[in-house]
């Protein structure tokens, strides 16, 4: 039962539309239109299923290759290669499987909330029920602190506020009316006579008629645009796909050579067969999706020591190359709490923090603070919330006034309250009366255009002066100087009237203005900074004025100026290239809405950006849920915000984020390492066969020996490289291009250099030892092979040569990996019946050496080279 224009119509209307009266609904009625219309529920995303995530696993290139190896070692009868081939798929798959499925349940956790409950008028009594049963037509009333159930339509307020953060980005409390009339165009931020679902009351109390509820919310409406988008495929998910096809292409192309050459010299069927399978598998690195999964894996639970919990392995990664941090400003980047930074006063401007170093204007500025403190509504009633403030507005008012030095209780105590004005967004000032000996005092705050009106002295050195027109125009003039600096400003004056009440106000005495700022929360600025030094631009969306987001970002350290500055207004108007055009170089965007957002992150990403939105409103959600990588807040981020984003920031601290960006950018760094590992080694099985099968020798190496290469010496040792620490220089490089392909032609250079040294030193063994049987050169050319491949993991290690002990030893894992490969390929040789299988024949001691002293000059090579390097 959705109504259109509800905002603009008046509440007794849509009372006999709804069918319903100030009364409430009957319980009979209620429970028939909950029957049909459904619970007052989100439709909550549903968990993906186990299986799906299982089948996710065996869904690359890479583990297809491998599946069509083994289904041709079936086919061929080596049922012992097929079962050693299938036990490298299963553990890929077990270990892809458990981790993904362990990030999404815990997610799927954190997602789960209660609605709570909503205190409503039914049958003429009011009730407290559960939120989910919430209908349309119910009567509702609103109190302090309390959050709202359903999209409501207002029928009385007093002193209502709503904070909207979450659905608008207004950084303050939003002032309700209940009689105000509307335009039916009103944009939602402005439609004072409404409230919504997902948001709460801060101050007052109101009676409302619920209008919408469930999924015909505006939190609702934002969901669809959430779910009905696609999730897009992170940088490293692109970037594995197409080195798997890459993988696909060379094994295929290779066996296809090879074996063609081999039937062409009239080899046996089987043996052509034999080959070809050899030279896939080499040709493959099954341990890449392995240690891809493990990588990530790891730096899943490193930023889950950092207070990250990421829903998506390859988020990670993907922060890692981000090139752009899109934010939320609200209790984001600022600490969502205003303060009073500046006071105004006589024609001049008093930091706050600097009155104890001004004497002379410490009368003054207390007046002002004073009046501000004594016309500030605190929380009545018992328990911890009673004697504060909940406006943030008049929170800051008093704590102001008690920062520097002023005895608002001690006044109080001497001028009993005799009433208040409450503030509303009609007459724009908040006013209390107080009892001053035989007369009545008033202390008024407002906009500082209502309040001068409404001021007939000003106050100065000398005492109270007359206000004329010039005076007036000489006091707003200063309120444009602070509002210049993007402060919120606030107008005080006191005088004595007549008696408490708002007629009453006319005669009273300008004291001064107060500026408020929504401070930066801790760390922020030098978060930004570092991000900054590493390369990566921050970009502001708030919903604030124009400039208040100027000078708040100002304040954090952005890159700032008024050509740099686009409102919603911008957003929605420009076409998509020239919005690409603006956002290339906008650092601040201000009055955006959730479709705004969108089209942001969407020009950024045309721009060839990787981008990172942040974000814990509901307003943010699409816009999460667009960008290569969504980061929301746990704490205070809203559901629709944790479910549509990939990392959840559970300390809610915007300082996570470099840790993140830092994860990120180790785990690429310990990926490219292991695949440079991996390809060389790889590179080095391929031509192993490629140049033998060329030079008609006899193949050196057999399918089930290549395959435990594969395993045992090639990765562990990558494993290993999984876990490396992070290089000093990691957060003081640029990021990476975002067309950057995971194999550079350098890369490949360096992968191809090491993969023919070892290459050689493999067929040198070979081709010395033939002359004493082919089985006895192969098991030669093994060992050498299985040696070399160990030994080069220094070479992969890091930029740096690691023959220094500290940075030898700064990875556990590489040195046990070396060990525990190195002990297994001496169990290979000397324990049967394992040795049988690989078909390994004995060695003598020349041998030995032979293999040591030839595996060692890759290794050697590699360090030399780099002590070259770093020395030049």
């Amino acid at each position: 039962m959705a109504l259109e224009r509800a905002h603009a119509r008046p509440p007794g209307e849509l009372l006999a539309e709804l069918r319903s009266a100030e009364s409430g609904l009957s319980a009979v009625e209620a429970a028939r239109r909950l029957s049909k219309g459904g619970p007052n529920r989100l439709s909550a995303a549903a968990p993906v299923p186990a299986i799906r995530i299982l089948g996710d696993q065996l869904t690359g290139m890479v583990v297809w290759l491998l599946i069509a190896a083994a289904g041709i070692s079936v086919f061929l009868g080596d049922l012992v290669e097929a079962a050693a081939i299938g036990g490298v798929l299963l553990i890929n798959t077990a270990l892809g499987f458990w981790t993904e499925l362990g990030a999404r349940r815990a997610m799927e956790a954190l997602a789960a909330f209660d609605d709570g409950a909503a205190v409503i008028v039914r049958d003429g009594v009011l009730q407290r029920i559960p939120a989910e049963h919430v209908v349309p037509g119910d009567v509702v009333e609103l109190h302090a602190g309390e959050r709202i159930q359903a999209d409501v339509r207002l029928i009385t307020t007093t002193d209502l506020r709503v904070d909207e953060a979450p659905l608008t980005g207004e950084s303050l409390p939003v002032s309700k009316d209940a009689g105000a009339e509307l335009p039916p165009d009103t944009v939602l931020a402005d439609r004072r006579t409404m409230a919504y679902k997902g948001t709460s009351v801060v101050a007052g109390t109101a009676r409302a008629v619920v209008v919408t509820t469930g999924a015909s919310t505006e939190i609702g409406r934002i969901g669809a645009l959430v779910g009905s988008m696609k999730e897009e495929r992170t940088p490293l998910e692109r970037r594995l796909d197409a080195l798997g096809r890459r993988l696909a292409w060379l094994a295929l192309a290779v066996a296809a050579v090879v074996s063609g050459l081999g039937a062409l010299q009239g080899a046996p069927l089987g043996l052509v067969l034999e080959l070809g399978i050899a030279l896939a598998v080499a040709a493959v690195p099954e341990a890449l999706p392995v240690v891809a999964t493990i990588a990530l894996a790891v730096g899943l639970h490193r930023m889950a020591r950092r207070q990250a919990l990421v829903r998506r392995l390859t988020a990670v990664e993907a922060l890692g190359s981000t090139t752009v941090v899109c934010t939320d400003k609200t209790r984001t980047l600022t600490s969502g709490e205003m303060t009073v930074v500046e006071v105004w006063t006589d024609g001049t401007a008093v930091e706050l923090a600097a009155l104890a170093a001004m004497p002379e204007r410490r009368e003054p500025v207390e007046a002002v603070l004073l009046a501000a403190a004594v016309a500030s509504r605190v929380q009545a009633g018992q328990g911890a919330a009673a004697g504060t403030a909940t406006d943030p507005v008049d929170r800051a008012s008093i704590e102001a006034a008690a920062r520097a030095g002023v005895q608002r209780d001690r006044w109080l105590s001497r001028h009993p309250e005799l009433g208040v004005v409450p503030f509303a967004s009609e007459r724009q000032l908040r006013a209390a009366f107080h009892q001053d000996d035989a007369a009545v005092v008033a202390c008024v705050k407002g906009a500082p255009q209502r309040v001068v009106q409404l001021c007939r002295a000003v106050a100065t050195a000398s005492g109270p002066a007359a206000l004329d027109e010039a005076g007036r125009r000489a006091l707003m003039a200063g309120n444009e100087d602070l509002a210049g600096r993007g402060l919120r400003v606030l107008a005080v004056a006191q005088g004595t009237v007549d008696r408490a009440a708002e007629e009453a106000l006319g005669n009273l005495t300008f004291l001064g203005f107060i500026g408020l700022l929504d401070p930066p929360a801790d760390g922020v600025k030098e978060t930004i900074s570092r991000l900054a030094s590493a390369g990566l631009r921050t970009v502001m969306l708030t919903g604030d004025q124009r400039l208040t987001a100027l000078a708040v970002g100002r304040a954090l350290g952005l890159e700032t100026d008024e050509s740099s500055v686009l409102d919603g207004r911008d957003v929605a108007r420009l076409a998509p290239d020239a919005l690409r055009d603006r956002v290339a170089h906008a650092g601040v965007f201000c009055r955006i809405s959730p479709e705004h957002k969108l089209r942001i992150v969407e020009a950024l990403q045309a721009n060839g950006e990787i981008v990172a939105m942040l974000g814990d409103g509901i307003n943010d959600a699409p816009a999460l849920k667009r960008a290569d990588v969504g980061v929301a807040m746990g704490r205070r981020g809203t559901d629709v915000a944790r479910e549509a984003a990939a990392i959840v920031l559970r300390d809610d601290r915007f300082e996570t984020i470099v840790a993140a960006v830092e994860e990120g950018r180790v785990i690429y760094d310990n990926i490219r390492k292991f695949v440079f590992y991996l390809f060389s080694c790889n590179v080095a099985e391929v031509l192993v066969l490629l140049v033998a099968g060329l030079a008609g020798l006899p193949m050196p190496l057999l399918p089930l020996q290549i395959l435990w290469l594969n395993m045992v010496t090639d990765s562990l040792p990558a494993l290993a490289l999984a876990m490396e620490p992070a290089d000093a220089t990691v957060m003081a490089r640029p990021p990476r291009r975002p067309d950057e392909a995971l194999l550079s032609r350098r890369f490949l250079g360096r992968m191809a250099f090491y993969g023919a040294l070892i290459t050689a030193v493999t067929l040198v063994s070979f081709v010395v030892t033939l002359d004493s049987g082919t089985e006895r050169a192969r098991t030669v050319a093994f060992m050498t092979l299985a040696l070399a491949q160990i030994l080069h993991l220094g070479n992969a290690r890091s930029v740096g040569p690691v023959v220094a002990l500290r940075r030898a030893l700064a990875n556990g894992y590489a040195i046990a990996a070396i060990v525990v490969a190195a002990a297994l390929q001496v169990a290979a040789y000397t324990i049967d019946p394992l040795a049988s299988v690989l078909e390994l024949a004995p060695l003598g001691g020349a041998d030995v050496l032979l293999v040591v002293g030839l595996a060692a000059v890759p290794a050697v090579v590699g360090q030399a080279i780099k002590l070259v390097s770093q020395r030049a």
